[in-house]
Formats: C-alpha cells, sequence, structure tokens
C-alpha cells in the first residue's frame, strides 16, 4: 500500500467505472465487489476507514433475534445467510460464539426455546449448530456470575463474533489487490454533473496536503452512512433528508464480571430491547443501546442516561454490579436508520433493510443494513448500476472470495486476527528485533504492528492505529494513552514527520481518549 502510488492512479485515470464516496462497511464492500468483476474502481473516505459507526458495533455477526420476534423474517433469512458465508469468508476474524439467555419464567423457557428453532431453521445449511433448552444447573455452568434467584433455565443459540475494524481494513485490502484505488483521508468537496445535470464525478481534496482532484466515472455511489443526506444535498440543495441517526453505545469490562466463553443475551429489557455481554478480546463488551440523535457526528458521545441504563440492567443479571469504575473504556455508534415517519416513532420499529435509491441525477445512495450483510448490499447496489446500464453485465463475485488474511491460525494466538499477515510481521521482528517490544506491559501489542499498519493498512494518525488497526481504544482507554507516545515515535519514523507533528498527535488522541473514558 503505497499512498502516492494510490493518488498518482487518482489523478492521472481519466475515466473509472465506479466511484464510491464512504470507506465504511458499506462503501468497502462495494469497492470489493466492483474490483472483483473487474470494474474500474475509486473508492475515498473523508477520514479513516471505519471512523464512523463500522468500527463501533457490538462485534456480532448475526441474523439478529430481535429481528425475528418482529416478524422480519425475510431479513434474519437474508442476515443468517451472510453470517455463514463470512465466518468462512474470513475465519482469522470471525468465530462461532455460543449464546445463553437466562430464563427466569417457565413461559420465556418454552417461548426462546420454541423462537429460536425457527432461527436455526432459517440459517439453513450455513447453522453455526443447534439451539437447545439447558437445565438451571447447567445455566449456572455456563454463566456462573448470573443472577440465580428465580433462575429456571437457559437456552443456548450460536451466532457469530468478529472484529468489526480489523475486518474493515482487511475488505480494503482485498479491493486493492483486485485492482481497485481506495484512498482514505480523501474529502468531496463537490460532486461534478453535466450538460444533462447528471452525477457524472467527484472533486475531491486530499486531507493532508490540501490538493483537489477531479474524478470522473460511469457511476457515482452514496455509501456514506449517517451522512448520506450531506451527499444527496450536495446533488440537490432540497433534497428530503432520508436518514435519522441511532445512537448504541457500549461498556467494556474485565472478564471476571463473566469469565469463560459463553456471552450472555438478555432478551427483553426494562425497555423491550436487547442486552448482550459479549467475550470479545479478552474482555466483555455490554450493550447497546438505540436512541434517536438529530445529527451525525463523526465522534458521538454515550449520554449519561445510556450509561446508566447499561450498568443498571447488566447489574440486574449479575452477581456483581458493574459501577462506573470499573469501565475500561466506552464508545458510541450511529446506526443509519431511515428518517421516521410521523410522530413518536420507534427505532426498534424501524427495518434494518437496506435501501437502495436513485436520483434523478443518476446518484446512487445505498442506506440502511448492517454489518452482518454487507456484502449482500454491495452485490444488490452493483447490480443496480447494471440495471440502470451504466455498467456492463458482470457476475458478482464475492460470494465464496477469501477476504485479505485469510487463515486458519488458532485463535489462542494473541495475535490471531492478523492472520496470514503473522508471517509479514514477523519478520520485521527478525530484521529488528527492537520492533518485538510491547507497546504496554499488560497488552500483546508490539511495536512491529504499528510498523505494519503504517506499510500495509492505510495507518496515517496515532488513532487509526490504536483505534482501529489494533483494538486498545476499545478495550483500555487508558492503557491506550499510556501506549500513544511510542506510537506516535514510530508512526514520525515511517511517515517522516517531525517532533511537533508526534507533539500533536499524543496531544489529538489524549483528547480523544477522553470520550472512551469515564471519569
Amino acid at each position: 500500500m503505497d499512498r502516492s502510488q494510490l493518488l498518482e492512479q487518482l489523478s492521472s485515470t481519466t475515466e473509472w467505472d465506479v466511484i464510491i464516496i464512504g470507506g465504511g462497511a458499506t462503501g468497502l464492500g462495494i469497492a470489493m465487489d466492483a474490483a472483483t468483476r473487474n470494474y474500474k474502481t475509486l473508492l475515498v473516505e473523508q477520514a479513516d476507514f471505519a471512523k464512523g459507526t463500522s468500527s463501533k458495533a457490538t462485534k456480532l455477526v448475526h441474523g439478529g433475534v430481535r429481528y425475528l420476534a418482529q416478524g422480519d423474517l425475510g431479513l434474519v433469512r437474508e442476515a443468517l445467510h451472510e453470517r455463514g458465508l463470512l465466518l468462512k469468508n474470513a475465519p482469522h476474524l470471525t468465530r462461532n460464539e455460543t449464546f445463553v439467555i437466562p430464563n427466569y419464567t417457565w413461559f420465556n423457557v418454552l417461548k426462546y426455546t420454541v423462537g429460536l428453532k425457527f432461527y436455526d431453521l432459517l440459517s439453513g445449511k450455513l447453522s453455526l449448530g443447534p439451539s437447545k433448552y439447558i437445565s438451571r444447573k447447567q445455566t449456572i455452568a455456563d454463566l456462573p456470575t448470573i443472577k440465580q434467584e428465580g433462575l429456571k433455565g437457559g437456552v443456548v443459540y450460536h451466532d457469530g463474533q468478529f472484529d468489526d475494524s480489523r475486518l474493515a481494513i482487511n475488505i480494503a485490502q482485498t479491493a486493492l489487490e483486485n485492482g481497485a484505488t481506495v484512498l482514505n483521508y480523501v474529502k468531496v468537496e463537490t460532486l461534478v454533473k453535466d450538460n444533462n445535470s447528471k452525477v457524472v464525478g467527484i472533486i475531491a481534496k486530499d486531507v493532508e496536503t490540501g490538493v483537489s482532484y477531479k474524478a470522473t466515472g460511469k457511476v457515482v455511489i452514496n455509501a456514506t452512512g449517517v451522512y448520506v443526506d450531506n451527499v444527496l444535498h450536495m446533488d440537490r440543495p432540497d433534497a428530503p433528508h432520508m436518514v435519522r441517526p441511532s445512537q448504541g453505545v457500549h461498556l467494556v469490562l474485565d472478564p471476571s464480571f463473566l469469565p469463560g466463553e459463553y456471552a450472555l443475551m438478555i432478551p427483553e429489557t426494562s425497555d423491550g430491547r436487547v442486552l448482550f455481554a459479549v467475550p470479545w478480546h479478552d474482555k466483555i463488551i455490554v450493550g447497546t443501546t438505540d436512541t434517536l440523535r438529530d445529527h451525525p457526528e463523526l465522534e458521538p458521545h454515550a449520554l449519561e442516561q445510556e450509561i446508566e441504563f447499561i450498568l443498571t440492567t447488566a447489574g440486574n443479571y449479575l452477581t456483581r454490579k458493574p459501577k462506573r469504575s470499573d469501565v475500561l473504556a466506552m464508545f458510541a455508534g450511529l446506526r443509519p436508520l431511515a428518517a421516521p415517519q410521523g410522530e413518536g416513532a420507534k427505532t426498534k420499529e424501524i427495518s434494518r433493510s437496506h435501501k437502495i435509491i436513485v436520483s434523478a441525477s443518476g446518484l446512487i445512495t445505498i442506506t440502511g443494513g448492517k454489518w452482518t450483510t454487507f456484502r449482500r448490499m454491495a452485490q444488490d447496489t452493483v447490480q443496480k448500476a447494471i440495471e440502470l446500464g451504466v455498467l456492463p453485465n458482470k457476475p458478482c463475485a464475492t460470494e465464496q472470495l477469501h477476504i485479505h488474511g485469510y487463515s486458519g491460525i488458532p485463535h489462542t494466538d494473541p495475535l490471531y486476527f492478523y492472520g496470514s499477515d503473522l508471517v509479514g510481521i514477523k519478520k520485521l521482528i527478525e530484521a529488528n528485533p527492537s520492533l518485538g517490544e510491547k507497546l504496554h506491559p499488560q497488552y500483546p501489542y508490539i511495536k512491529a504492528l504499528v510498523v505494519w499498519a503504517v506499510k500495509n493498512e492505510y495507518a496515517r494518525k496515532v488513532e487509526d492505529v490504536l483505534g482501529r488497526r489494533f483494538r486498545l481504544l476499545f478495550l483500555d482507554a487508558r492503557a491506550a494513552v499510556a501506549a500513544a507516545p511510542a506510537v506516535a515515535k514510530i508512526m514520525a519514523e515511517e511517515l517522516g514527520r517531525d517532533a511537533s507533528w508526534i507533539q500533536n498527535e499524543i496531544t489529538d488522541f489524549t483528547q480523544l481518549a477522553q470520550g472512551y473514558t469515564l471519569n
């Protein structure tokens, strides 16, 4: 990955087949799909890949038990199919996670035992394992810290788990390896239109240098998540709002709150939503919330009532009630939900199915959906461009495509999520043994990972490395702050930056990390 070469491709290419705005799960998926169909593909992202929603998920590759309860069987079936494909195509980033639903009434035992059989049925040949009723004794064995008073038993089911922003980076690399030009920190300023008011390209600025580039193509795709309205308004200032951001918050706790391999799923909380407590990178992620927000933000912050809701709800089911001082990190993401129509519309009632909108100008916008269905969303979006006659008809090639890093390395290796790239990382250490040193004494992340992130994974800022290339900011925000000076120094050497850059990066990252800590 050479940024200067990619910028040269951006400036020298006369016409692209596909231009994609947005480098989250959806945009990157479209870039991978288009590139593997051999379309000349450009993707630009104004910040870092997966900077927004796509790094802040619950880390589940799932059909959505909640959507099953709402009767959205089509979405669940599609998501379960995509779940199965992703576990096959990216085994280094995904795994089969066993969930336990504790039941405190016999009615719920029956309801979830029967309901999850439908979930099994919908997953078909790509099932991760059957659901089943387990006794009170077995529920306590699987969830040693679960509240035992009134417990009747439990229901076990299977879903997938993954590392979201690592997957985003690997998808970007897969697109690049298949011929796409994929760039972060390149911000679209305006859309280019022809004499017939058709969108035929973009003008985008390199955030680092301030240099602007013009790119023209056969189709422009708006895949900017909660920012789709911004691009739609570039096309048509009076365009109606398509998206209303819904905030989801997660708190990260020490694994002693839920020891073992099993995840906890609470299907009905006080406000009728679901709550997960999931093992992830040797921590426990607890969430999520669903709060309508008025405006999208690159760094949304948890509201006080969301923090209290998660702590209280988790405390109702765990023998050890988590306190604010127990929270190692917290993060908030914004879901791009269809804007509710009418007063009182609740986010939990809005379908998570994706929608593809074609403007009169020819601009294609994709919105909605979720991480699990990113591949299908991409396929449908490219297929729409083919249906419109702007791209030649070529078959989708991603269903069986191995994503960059594909490997069977056992998940017991602390750096398993690098997959096949571990070979290259080890070579860096052989050439320079000091790169094998840890960045923080309590975590397995080593200096070589910083060099690798800059050379091969598009990292340009300290937060790219500590937040999204490996996940220390999301696991232990204070430890990430402690590691920031060492990371900045290594990055400066690789990027040719000076001492003032190092200091600015440390300051910026420290300020950012305050939003990930509970004081």
